[in-house]
């Protein structure tokens, strides 16, 4: 078992390099478990049905006995379709698949205190439009990867209440290029950093059937030090870009009906407002490009219910609303997101008692985007038509 659980394990490290496409609003990654995808993530904090609660809420890892490890990957295909405003097509679509993994283990030390650890992206971004479109100027790709480490320990105070803490050690990488015409070419950015980070979580039982939950998760500032290239040498060097991701928080309810059917319900805060820019600047400080975001905080409202229909079988339905943080005005080609409604159905099939797996699929109604972006020139002036599409899958196993 233990090298299985190390196996599951590299896999899901190997996989974190190819992530890098956002679903949540934003470019936040929500898809931290299937088992969670099938209910549209309602409940998060407070469902605690297995070793991912590490991630949604430390404190729930309370609630499962022994130890255990859970491995997902989630395949996101979102799709951005811009057409001018004189209505014709002008540069096929920025989108594309990405495979997002995660990774969990829980181990009970006694009774009463568990420890955990995450291996997860809780951030990831990559549109990517082809060369000699209407925006080439503006953006051709953007890439943005998170890997974070997130060891964790929860302490059960009594019956009703738990409590959990983790620390995130974080590293991200990003990419940014674009057509600086004849004499600069296609210009690259690319950088990377390290950065800590925390969360906390709680977990309280009302009664024997309905528990409520709420975590936070700290905001993680990063300065990326890379290089910028160019087809003229004189323009390439070192570059920095100063970035601060969002910290969240959650709330969560869960109630079990009877011996089959559960309801939950989550609404969870994002600190978007934290991006104002992207400021690249070099060696000496200048700035080469310069982006306002000027990005709002969010809201995510979701609902969902479970179905046991027998001891092997569980089928799950969700739905959710999830706020975009960007303003109609400081829309850009690299992301051009406006709010969305999640549908989402998955299930579970136990082929024993000490394993399962769990699949999900969700479709994300996207509402069409404006946008009028003047610079660098030429403007571009037209609508995006976007659309997301998540499917994954997660192998759980207790030992």
């Amino acid at each position: 078992m233990f090298k299985q659980t190390m196996i599951s394990w590299s896999v899901a490290s190997a996989l974190l390099v190819m992530s890098g496409a956002a679903s949540a609003s934003g470019f936040a990654l929500i898809e931290q478990s299937a088992s969670g995808l099938g209910n549209a993530f309602a409940g998060g904090s407070a469902s605690a049905e297995d070793a991912s609660t590490v991630f949604f809420n430390p404190a729930g890892m309370s609630r499962l006995s022994g130890n255990q490890v859970v491995v997902a990957a989630h395949a996101i295909t979102p799709s951005a379709k811009y057409t001018s405003s004189s209505g014709v097509p002008s540069g096929g679509d920025a989108g594309g698949t990405s495979i997002v993994p995660n990774a969990y283990l829980t181990m009970e030390l006694k009774p009463g205190l568990t420890a955990g650890l995450g291996l997860n992206a809780p951030f990831g971004l990559q549109t990517e439009y082809p060369a000699g479109w209407a925006g080439q100027n503006q953006a051709l790709k953007s890439r943005l990867d998170t890997v974070n480490l997130n060891p964790s320990i929860a302490y059960q105070v009594n019956d009703a209440l738990s409590v959990g803490a983790g620390l995130d050690y974080q590293h991200i990488s990003g990419e940014l290029s674009n057509y600086g015409g004849p004499v600069l070419g296609t210009s690259v950015v690319q950088g990377t950093d390290n950065a800590w980070g925390y969360n906390v979580g709680a977990l309280y039982n009302v009664d024997d059937k309905t528990r409520i939950g709420t975590a936070y998760r700290s905001s993680v500032s990063y300065t990326l030090h890379g290089t910028v290239a160019t087809s003229l040498p004189a323009a390439n060097g070192p570059v920095s870009l100063a970035i601060k991701l969002p910290d969240s928080w959650s709330f969560s309810v869960f109630h079990q009906m009877n011996d089959t059917y559960e309801v939950m319900a989550d609404i969870t805060w994002t600190g978007w407002s934290t991006f104002k820019q992207v400021n690249v600047v070099n060696a000496s400080g200048a700035s080469i490009s310069n982006t306002v975001e000027n990005w709002k905080d969010t809201l995510r409202y979701s609902v969902g219910a479970t179905h046991h229909y027998n001891e092997q079988w569980t089928a799950r339905a969700g739905l959710a609303y999830d706020q975009s943080p960007v303003p109609d005005a400081s829309r850009t080609a690299r992301i051009p997101d406006n709010n969305r409604t999640w549908l989402a159905l998955g299930g579970q099939y136990k082929p024993k008692k000490d394993n399962a797996i769990d699949f999900g699929y969700a479709h994300l109604f996207v509402k069409d985007s404006s946008i009028n972006s003047p610079t660098p020139a030429p403007a571009l002036v037209g609508t995006y038509s976007n659309k997301v599409d998540i499917l994954s899958v997660q192998y759980t196993q207790n030992f």
